[in-house]
């Protein structure tokens, strides 16, 4: 790649990429996460200067760590000078440029559609074109949603969507790579891609926004997308605040005594272990959001935003984990953690509840009157779903439990995860739930009667 080297940071719990670029002697970094030790242990292991630190826009899916990490190492800090920001920033715009260390160049592209002020930056290597860093817009195989600024805007910016991708497919070459910053599991993204690495040359081939017309485009994505995490809203205000340094130092340590009073007030105290431990045995009250699978995504979204979170995890290395992915959705300071094991942290009798196969449901709904709970979302359900499954959508539970039918409840997702969290609410409220801990693939080959469109 002519000496230029890319380096990609992931955040998979969040489904997002931060890229840090170097020549050998300076580097810039695009669209950095809050725990931004991580570009800085990079940095330092290239032994390499960053002198830029440039956001694609205003992020709605986690909290920057841009104006932290310029702040840490001097860098200049590059924001759209239309975002209205309450921090000092270097200002710019569609068509300039900015030139990093004596080969590399980077070229604002307005690229509005999954915000209004959003832009690219295509990457030249002297005089050859090398990469376009394409934030929210043109993803691989995809498009970053349209959505998330509200109803009143979405057509607009959909259409904006489709007018810019064209504008990155006409004005670079073929070869040029692709890399975006949503798109590998993030909700920012209207549709999800396997692929791992593109060109420009490749989406032409492959991506709808480039083969469809913008009338299919804009009516088959608008068709197609789907509920995304309530925690959202809070992350466009924070960015344009200015987000400070996370504090990741360990919380204060709390007994089975201190966790049974945060519970009774209301607080949220949340088991990390794995949904087959949790179900076990654990402290009653206690939510299971399993570090193992998609737990910042869910915790942050089904949690009241501002309401105090306790860690309980069987290490020290569990909590920092959470804790890490806690800060890059703007939830700084857990209230407080304890490790061990759940007999450390109950001040009585552990509770647990049952878990099953679909072949189990399959079995028992013969003999018993039962309730079938579907936690998965709305687009889910309507897709495919067990005939007379109930849905409340995971995200929805929390405020609807007094709508989950009466009788022995069975819940499921697709594979396990939310089906335990779900059991964990359903039996903080009061009630003895069976969590299905099995693939939903499963359902329809052990007899279940599958309904929808794609059954």
């Amino acid at each position: 790649m002519n000496g230029v080297v890319i380096h990609v940071i992931e955040t998979p719990s969040l489904g997002d990429r931060t890229y840090v670029v170097h020549d050998g002697t300076v580097a810039f970094v695009i669209d950095p996460q809050r725990d931004i030790d991580r570009v800085l242990a990079l940095l330092e292991s290239e032994d390499v200067r960053p002198t830029h630190v440039l956001e694609t826009h205003i992020h709605n899916d986690y909290v920057t760590g841009g104006l932290t990490l310029a702040r840490a190492t001097g860098a200049a800090y590059l924001v759209n000078g239309d975002d209205d920001v309450s921090f000092d920033r270097i200002p710019i715009r569609d068509g300039e440029s900015v030139e990093v260390g004596p080969r590399m160049r980077l070229r604002a592209i307005a690229t509005p559609g999954h915000t209004f002020t959003h832009l690219s930056y295509a990457l030249t290597d002297g005089d050859d074109p090398v990469a376009v860093f394409t934030g929210g817009s043109l993803l691989y195989g995809a498009t970053g949603r349209p959505d998330l600024l509200g109803d009143e805007h979405t057509d607009a910016l959909v259409r904006h969507q489709h007018g810019s991708a064209h504008k990155l497919a006409q004005g670079l070459p073929d070869g040029t790579e692709v890399y975006p910053t949503h798109g590998f599991g993030s909700f920012c993204s209207a549709t999800q891609s396997d692929a791992t690495e593109s060109t420009i040359g490749q989406e032409k081939q492959t991506n709808p926004v480039l083969t469809q017309d913008e009338e299919t485009y804009v009516r088959e994505l608008l068709e197609g997308l789907e509920a995304w995490p309530s925690y959202y809203v809070h992350m466009a205000p924070a960015n344009t605040r200015g987000p400070s340094k996370p504090d990741l130092s360990p919380p204060t340590t709390a007994d089975a005594t201190e966790l049974r009073r945060r519970i009774e007030t209301g607080e949220w105290v949340v088991d990390l272990r794995n949904r087959t431990a949790f179900a076990a045995g654990h402290a009653p009250g206690t939510f299971n959001f399993g570090i193992d699978g998609d737990f910042v995504t869910y915790l942050g979204w089904l949690i009241p935003w501002g309401t105090p979170v306790t860690l309980l995890g069987e290490t020290s290395e569990q909590v920092a984990e959470a804790q890490r992915e806690l800060v890059r959705i703007g939830i700084d300071r857990p209230a407080a953690q304890a490790t061990g094991s759940p007999e450390d942290w109950a001040d009585g009798e552990l509770v647990n509840f049952s878990t099953a196969t679909f072949a189990d449901l399959e079995q028992v709904r013969h003999h018993r009157d039962i309730v079938i709970l579907d936690v998965r979302r709305e687009d889910e359900y309507r897709s495919t779903r067990i005939k007379g499954a109930h849905n409340i959508p995971i995200h929805e539970l929390p405020e609807r439990i007094a709508d989950v039918p009466a009788g022995e409840v069975w819940v499921h997702c697709a594979s396990g995860y939310r089906a335990s969290i779900a059991a964990s609410l359903i039996e903080a409220s009061g009630r003895t739930p069976v969590a299905i801990d099995d693939s939903f693939e499963n359902a329809e080959k052990v007899g279940l009667h599958l309904v929808g469109p794609e059954a």
